[in-house]
């Protein structure tokens, strides 16, 4: 039995789900979001050519003014063309990724040049100052009110609107892994609405796996897909699903309209790392190697340094009025130093702001029994009795953290990289965790953005790893600039 009929276990939930969406038809909300875009960038389009016409030419008459006010019309279809042609207005790209700015920020690059070598090659005297308020405003303003509609769409997803249908194809354990990491991050907009097994894997109708429903083998993936109403099917990486397996599961969902993605066997590998090289006629994808060295490093260096060192001048009013907050609380000293350990195993004495009762860690031993991970190496507690009122404020906050800038100043940590973890910590290393001692532990990392002391002690590695592999000065302004989004919200900090 391939696929199971209607009256199985969950199946009526999945058919509802068909029902309202057919597999392969675009959502309507996708639809609605497309068209909602365009707007955008034709409003912003339009405010910047208003506001290049009040700029450049103030009071002048309409006779001068008026070819710049056909400019100013037909600005917002150029524009609209433009990032058409550059794809920025694929569905692939919605809510997710920074592909989607790139590519807005591509067709701006492109339309700029563009209006100068159409004004060089016809002699056509254009006002540059309307050109350099225009056009680079039009930009800005086009990413702004993208990146606003963005956090809109995913305000929504979080209250499980928005949200694409996936049927999972892997074995079991892999399965799980993915559904719980859609569940934990919804913004991506995913939804596993169905899973298919390996056949030695499920043999019984009424099957779930972490709770979604099993709609059969591998062999009924595209009927299960047709069924669940899916706009997806996730392949993970497993013997059973060879090449030519799958390239016939991808003739069927091509008949239906619905997407087919891919999980390679190397995973959390960023896509910049990889490339598809044709190598006899097979495509083979090569993976680069992670960068730990080189000029990038040394600009990561010098650019954690000038921060820091500014940081620290401008922050050194809030640094003694914390200082005094947590002096004036018990009396014990506002500085906590511990010894951490960072690049290549070597040791530093980290700075925090003091935020638990003197002599704390010797109260750690009697407090294990009620350690929130129970993992044996990282001990976090909800309602840790030793942490202060102050204290629970400054974490809260993550205020606590900022003496770290000193380590950063100093070389020992940068702004962005693996938590810095404890000698008794690295200890208990297993081979693969010790990865994460090749680069200089951060400030705030990819664990900081994705939960902080509500992930696992698992996930918690995996995205260290995962940073340490795919590691860009690119991906430490995104991780920076998430920083303040889940400093404010102040989840998962205990």
């Amino acid at each position: 039995m391939a696929v199971l009929g209607r009256a199985g276990a969950g199946s009526e939930a999945v058919a509802g789900a068909g029902a309202r969406n057919g597999a392969g038809a675009t959502p309507g909300w996708v639809r609605a979001y497309g068209r909602a875009v365009v707007g955008l960038d034709t409003g912003a389009a339009a405010v910047a050519g208003l506001l290049a016409l009040e700029a450049r030419f103030p009071g002048l008459d309409a006779q001068v003014v008026l070819p710049y006010l056909v400019l100013s019309a037909a600005l917002p279809v150029l524009w609209v063309l433009f990032i058409a042609v550059a794809g920025g207005y694929g569905r692939r790209f919605i809510g997710v990724g920074t592909e989607e700015f790139r590519r807005v920020a591509a067709a701006g690059v492109v339309l700029i040049a563009a209006v100068t070598i159409s004004a060089y090659a016809t002699r056509t005297d254009v006002a540059r100052g309307y050109v350099l308020v225009a056009l680079p405003t039009m930009i800005v303003l086009s990413l702004a009110l993208r990146y606003a509609w963005r956090k809109r769409l995913h305000r929504r997803r979080s209250l499980g609107e928005c949200m694409r249908g996936v049927v999972v194809v892997g074995h079991r354990e892999s399965a799980r892994d993915l559904i719980r990491q859609f569940r934990g991050e919804p913004y991506h907009g995913m939804r596993v609405i169905g899973v298919c097994l390996p056949a030695h894997q499920w043999s019984t109708a009424g099957e779930r796996v972490d709770g979604c429903p099993v709609l059969g083998d591998f062999a009924g993936a595209a009927d299960a897909a047709a069924l669940a109403g899916a706009d997806t099917v996730a392949v993970l990486s497993c013997p059973e699903m060879d090449g030519a397996e799958l390239r016939r599961l991808a003739w069927r969902l091509e008949k239906s309209g619905t997407d087919l993605t891919v999980a390679p066997a190397l995973l959390d590998v960023a896509g910049p790392r990889t490339t598809i090289r044709a190598v006899a006629g097979l495509p083979l994808l090569h993976v680069e190697h992670p960068e730990l060295a080189g000029l990038r490093r040394v600009v990561k260096g010098l650019v954690d340094r000038a921060a820091a060192g500014t940081a620290l001048l401008l922050l050194a009013p809030l640094f003694l009025a914390l200082a005094l907050l947590i002096r004036g609380g018990d009396g014990g000293p506002a500085l906590f130093r511990q010894t951490r350990v960072g690049k290549d195993g070597t040791e530093f004495e980290l700075y925090k702001f003091r935020t638990m009762v003197v002599g704390a860690e010797a109260l750690k031993t009697a407090l294990r029994p009620a350690d929130d991970h129970h993992c044996g190496v990282l001990f976090k507690m909800r309602a840790d009795p030793r942490i202060t009122p102050v204290g629970g404020w400054l974490r809260r906050y993550s205020l606590d953290e900022l003496p770290q800038l000193v380590n950063v100043l100093r070389g020992e940590m940068s702004l962005v990289g693996p938590r810095p973890p404890l000698p008794d910590e690295v200890a208990r290393y297993g081979r693969d965790v010790r990865r994460r001692l090749v680069v200089k532990p951060g400030m705030t990392g990819l664990w900081q953005v994705s939960g902080r002391s509500d992930l696992s002690w698992e996930e918690s590695v995996r995205l260290d790893l995962r940073y340490v592999e795919n590691w860009s000065l690119t991906l430490d302004v995104q991780i920076l600039w998430k920083t303040w989004s889940a400093v404010i919200r102040g989840a998962g900090a205990y």
